[in-house]
């Protein structure tokens, strides 16, 4: 038997067994592991494979079920359902700012916390604000048809945060607040990294402890090139993808234009 692909950590927040199985085999599926409209080997199979109970398998399989990466029918064992992705949104800032926008007036986002703060310091950096400067920071859950996908942590300047209320926040996305306000986005820096989510974020995303998560970390500047949000976005790998294309440039140097779009997956 081929050694087991999952995890028995002795940290502090190990991952249920059945959620990495979970992911396992969701990454498969998303891969082609299967083939379109192929089958799930049978409960006890995997079981052998991952070494683990052919209950932990059947909880996992339930929750790809839920999600709509496969259908059960009793009897005739678990298939693969075909998922379709639309094609992904150019990522120039005209392109970034309406992929946010219609993010945005497609999700739905809730406030958890709200108010003025003394900032971290890579945000106060990032914001160009001295290390006594109030900024308004807030933090907010976005979900699509119901299920929530990420956990946005956001610092907006003083000067900006005042004219933002908490119905403000809820009401759609930062980048549609600026242009209302008057407020000329230039260009935006983003970096990419992986995070654990921890209880409070595990709770808010509806995800278990020590779920794998994507974390990007963005500064948004005005045309002037001062920063006007600093936000750091956790989300769900099963819910979101971010995708980019790269193109040589036409004088054939090593230089790459790059193209980026996001997706939010759709669950079960």
């Amino acid at each position: 038997m081929a050694d087991s692909p999952l995890v028995r950590s002795a940290g502090e927040i190990p991952t249920p067994l059945y959620h990495q199985v979970h992911l396992v085999l969701r990454e498969r599926i998303e891969q082609g592991y299967y083939g379109p409209n192929g089958m799930l080997p049978a409960e006890m199979e995997l079981a052998r494979e991952f070494d683990v109970s052919r209950i932990t398998v059947a909880r996992a399989i339930n929750e790809l079920a839920q999600q709509g990466f496969v259908e059960r029918r009793r009897g005739a064992g678990t298939r693969i359902v075909t998922r379709d992705l639309p094609p992904p949104v150019p990522a120039n800032i005209d392109g970034l700012l309406e992929n946010l926008a219609d993010m945005g007036n497609r999700t739905k986002a809730k406030v958890l916390e709200f108010g003025f703060v003394l900032p971290p310091l890579e945000a106060r950096q990032e914001l160009q604000v001295g290390p006594n400067e109030l900024v308004q920071r807030a933090v907010r859950v976005r979900s699509h048809n119901g299920e929530p996908f990420s956990y946005l942590t956001s610092f907006v300047p003083g000067y900006i945060g005042q004219h933002l209320s908490e119905e403000d926040m809820n009401a759609g996305s930062l980048m549609s607040l600026f242009e209302r306000h008057g407020i000329k986005i230039g260009s935006a820096r983003q970096s990419f990294s992986a995070a654990l989510a921890d209880p409070k974020i595990g709770q808010a995303l509806a995800v278990p402890v020590g779920t794998p998560l994507l974390a990007i970390t963005r500064t948004v500047l005005d045309i002037e090139e001062r920063g006007v949000e600093y936000i750091r976005i956790l989300y769900r790998t099963d819910r979101y993808q971010y995708r980019m294309t790269m193109e040589r440039d036409k004088q054939g140097s090593s230089r790459f234009k790059t193209a980026a779009g996001t997706q939010i997956k759709n669950g079960g």
